[in-house]
């Protein structure tokens, strides 16, 4: 017996025997290089002044440099309110504007709990209201640029020739929504399968 557990031998990592583990950043560390301090903290006493101390303690702004077309966007239940850096290039009004705009989303979601409500209702309408904002609109007209892709592959119903573009290749067999819904109670059929047609 005691010539076989002399024949296991056991090989740790340095780490593992005792030695100090390697310094990882955490990702609350990871997501907060991003982060701006001034915003955080004016969301935070904002959030007090309302009388919700959860969303004061945790609420965070960070700059997401991979926005493109989005000016902003709130997390909820994380608090977490994202920025496009591109706003610095319009106007500090535009960069102020839209924090309001996405912090009225977390105080709406945070006085509503677990209720559904419609993002942009009236909830957030009042909210809006309340941090200076009033008739706040859903969507931002602002000049951001979108990356444009070519919709190179052009797909022909073979009933009623409408054309169909897109970016990528379809991968399987797709008919007509039209065709098929007038003529196949809106069940495909073989007959309106899109054919490829090439430009």
């Amino acid at each position: 017996m005691a010539n076989l557990f002399a024949q296991l031998e056991f090989k740790f990592p340095k780490w593992m025997r005792g030695a100090s583990l390697p310094k990882v950043k955490s990702v609350s560390a990871i997501a907060s290089d991003k982060s701006d301090p001034g915003m955080t903290v004016w969301c935070r006493e904002q959030a007090m002044s309302f009388g919700l101390p959860e969303l004061a303690k945790k609420v965070r702004v960070v700059w997401n440099p991979r926005m493109r077309t989005t000016a902003g966007r709130a997390w909820w239940p994380s608090r977490l309110i994202e920025i496009n850096p591109k706003l610095k290039d319009l106007s500090e009004t535009e960069v102020w504007r839209t924090l309001k705009h996405e912090l009225a989303h977390l105080l709406a979601f945070e006085r509503c709990g677990r209720r559904q409500i419609d993002p942009h209702g009236i909830e957030w309408q009042m909210a809006c209201c309340e941090l200076g904002i009033p008739g706040e609109s859903a969507r931002h007209s602002l000049p951001l640029k979108s990356r444009r892709m070519k919709r190179k592959y052009v797909y022909v119903c073979p009933s009623c020739f409408s054309e169909i573009k897109r970016v990528r290749p379809m991968r399987r067999a797709v008919a007509c929504y039209a065709c098929c819904k007038k003529f196949n109670a809106g069940n495909y059929h073989e007959r309106f399968r899109l054919i490829r047609n090439s430009l």
